[in-house]
């Protein structure tokens, strides 16, 4: 996985420009992004009747700070419609699911690419 695997799910300039360029404040964004997307998600369950709007709120914002913006779009129409009825909902939780993985996998593109960079700079 490198770069070149990378979606468009993530617009890693708006991180990079808004993390300053720093690699270890990206790693770490990106590292808080990912821990965030684990302790939501559960909570995005059809099933539920409550709790899923909370996460979709949390994670909305979590993604507009990596640059996850069709994330933070999916996020945001499952909140818009939260009164919406049961079909509706599952079908907007699917939609932040698919979201999630795509920028899961840009991510995990971009760190690679991040990684391999590493590898080729020479060291002082």
């Amino acid at each position: 996985m490198a770069r070149r695997d990378i979606i468009g799910a993530v617009d890693f300039a708006h991180l990079e420009t808004y993390a300053a360029h720093d690699a270890a404040l990206i790693e770490e964004v990106l590292g808080l992004f990912r821990q965030q997307a684990e302790l939501w998600m559960p909570l995005l369950d059809p099933a539920r009747a409550e709790g899923w709007r909370d996460a979709a709120h949390a994670l909305k914002g979590s993604a507009l700070g990596v640059g996850a913006f069709a994330f933070a779009d999916a996020c945001s129409a499952a909140e818009a419609g939260a009164q919406a009825g049961a079909a509706t909902r599952a079908a907007q939780l699917e939609r932040i699911r698919t979201a999630l993985d795509a920028a899961l996998h840009d991510i995990a593109a971009y760190r690679h690419e991040q990684a391999l960079q590493g590898l080729k700079t020479p060291r002082a």
